[in-house]
């Protein structure tokens, strides 16, 4: 992560001298979303990136790029906002969860619930494909670029600043069918949940936690042998792998004068933890920001905040649950028939949530210490 960043910004995007260079630090999905938004509109933008490739921490993670935040399909909305969609992706529309004890939910949608997609390095994954995408706009991308100061107009996407979650386990290839299984049990996955996702023959596994974090290896070794019984789990050269996710509504979308875009201001799906869809949509509200000289935290409010109190309550909720109430939860969800309308409804922001919020992150935030 680049740490001690400082940001000289003076004046609104809109008084920057069309020849000078945007600068961003993080060539993650916010801050190419960032870098594309502002080449595009035929801004001259250099990325600083801190590794030697994209998607570093990743290596070749497979994650959920959500679909229900909105009535209207991911892919079609990021095509919307100018962004490519050319990288390998699965529609899921129906899967498998089990509670503690084992019994088997179908979580179906007409639509896909979310698109399976790699991150990382390497051909197909969604960060390869927004470099690819910068780059041919003109975008430079400086690797190994530490930077500890961004003179001018910037934004900063470095990633997330601590570990209010930890999902760990592993990578692999297999011979399994495509798909994706949910475990809800906190005895495999303290406060969160255990999933396995495969695609084309590699796959991935992990305890998400949110609370426990020096016991994972134990929790690691439960998921893999719940998922060898109650999937017939087949890993071949298995390569333990784990990341972080910071869980608090952003206080501020700036940090003096820098702009603060994905998981470095926080943007996140508080609930299910991956979160892409929100980071990359604030990487595109700073890029507009700095186009036109408007109030990025407007924006960003206007824009991320209700679907992310809602979130965040969602989050608290299914913290408090506990086995018994993990396994009324899956009922509840496999009854309503189209899984994707009803986390859509859940999802949507209301008064009651903006009013629970506060609620809500002291609810995480205790069960986290």
């Amino acid at each position: 992560m680049h740490r001690g960043i400082t940001v000289t910004f003076p004046l609104p995007a809109r008084y920057v001298a069309a020849n000078t260079p945007i600068l961003i630090a993080g060539a993650g999905p916010a801050g190419l979303a960032t870098a594309i938004t502002l080449a595009r509109a035929g801004r001259e933008v250099v990325v600083h990136e801190a590794h030697g490739e994209v998607g570093y921490r990743f290596k070749r993670d497979l994650q959920g790029l959500d679909n229900w935040s909105t009535p209207e399909d991911v892919l079609a909305v990021l095509h919307e906002l100018g962004l490519t969609t050319d990288f390998t992706k699965l529609p899921c529309c129906r899967g498998y969860a089990f509670d503690a004890w084992g019994k088997s939910y179908t979580i179906s949608s007409e639509t896909p619930i979310f698109y399976l997609v790699k991150r990382g390095p390497g051909a197909g994954t969604l960060d390869t494909a927004l470099l690819t995408q910068a780059l041919q706009l003109g975008v430079e991308v400086r690797f190994h670029s530490r930077v500890r100061q961004l003179k001018g107009a910037g934004v900063v996407a470095t990633g997330p600043k601590g570990a209010d979650m930890i999902a760990v386990g592993y990578h692999f290839d297999t011979p399994m069918q495509d798909g994706f299984w949910v475990i809800c049990d906190d005895n495999i996955a303290p406060q969160g949940y255990a999933y396995l996702l495969v695609m084309g023959g590699k796959g991935t596994l992990k305890s998400c936690m949110f609370s426990e974090f020096k016991r994972k290896s134990l929790y690691v070794k439960r998921t893999v042998e719940a998922f060898e019984r109650l999937v017939a789990l087949e890993m071949i050269d298995p390569q333990p792998h784990g990341g972080v996710g910071n869980f608090h509504l952003p206080v501020t979308s700036y940090s003096g004068s820098q702009l603060l875009a994905g998981e470095r201001a926080g943007i996140q799906d508080f609930l299910w933890g991956f979160g892409m869809r929100e980071a990359i949509t604030s990487g595109v509200l700073a890029a507009r920001s700095l186009l036109d000289g408007s109030d990025y935290a407007t924006r960003q409010r206007e824009a991320l905040r209700g679907v992310m109190s809602a979130s965040l309550v969602n989050r608290a909720a299914f913290s408090l649950l506990g086995n018994r109430g993990y396994r009324w939860f899956l009922r509840y969800m496999a009854s309503q028939g189209d899984i994707r309308a009803r986390l859509y409804r859940h999802f949507q922001p209301s008064p009651l949530k903006y009013l629970l919020a506060p609620l809500a992150h002291w609810i995480t935030q205790k069960n986290l210490g």
